[in-house]
């Protein structure tokens, strides 16, 4: 099992950076892929951004520009750096584990934190 918690999820203004974490406790977190995922209220979760166990990256062309996501396999934690922060980015973010980037693309995981709350106003 892998637990996974996120956090860093704020109030901001449009065009501000933020800087998301997703802490992983459990098995080895070293060999799994992470992304990280959002939902906007009345929409359908989306992919927005992954790292794959050996830190190869692929992102949603929403945020491909802008966000920015890293791994620290000492820490446990995958970080989702978020610039340029418009109002559209407002959402609940979750992150999700597997052993296989491709999977998570596909907005499937095996692990699923809880999500934090990210809201971006004018």
């Amino acid at each position: 099992q892998v637990q996974l918690v996120e956090s860093g999820g704020a109030l901001v203004q449009a065009g501000d950076s933020l800087r998301l974490s997703c802490t992983a406790s459990g098995r080895t977190f070293s060999n799994y892929a992470v992304g990280w995922f959002r939902q906007a209220p009345g929409k359908e979760r989306e992919f927005v951004a992954a790292v794959s166990w050996s830190g190869a990256t692929e992102y949603a062309d929403s945020v491909k520009d802008r966000f920015t996501i890293s791994r620290d396999n000492v820490k446990n934690t995958v970080y989702l750096h978020m610039n340029s922060l418009k109002l559209e980015d407002t959402a609940v973010y979750s992150c999700a584990a597997h052993g296989r980037i491709s999977t998570i693309v596909r907005g499937r995981g095996d692990y699923w934190g809880q999500g934090t709350q990210v809201t971006v106003s004018s």
